[in-house]
């Protein structure tokens, strides 16, 4: 899976995050393709809560063990 994102509190403001199947992750600067369209989401980190809104899951609010402020738009590539 690939997380396109957008936005402020990443390492870059436009990167692509690449979750392999044995559940290692990657992050590369930019949009790194191909891409298939499986999801919209925006992320409102404050402090250690998160809040997601994704068009295909609805909300959701998660806690972290990380202080943190981000704002960010993405979406799911298969």
């Amino acid at each position: 899976m690939k997380f396109i994102e957008i936005g402020f509190g990443n390492t870059w403001l436009l990167r692509t995050e690449t979750e392999d199947e044995n559940g290692t992750e990657s992050e590369e600067k930019g949009i790194i393709g191909p891409l298939k369209i499986h999801s919209l989401y925006m992320r409102v980190w404050i402090c250690k809560t998160v809040f997601i809104l994704d068009v295909r899951q609805g909300f959701k609010r998660m806690k972290k063990e990380r202080n943190k402020f981000k704002l960010i738009l993405g979406l799911i590539s298969k």
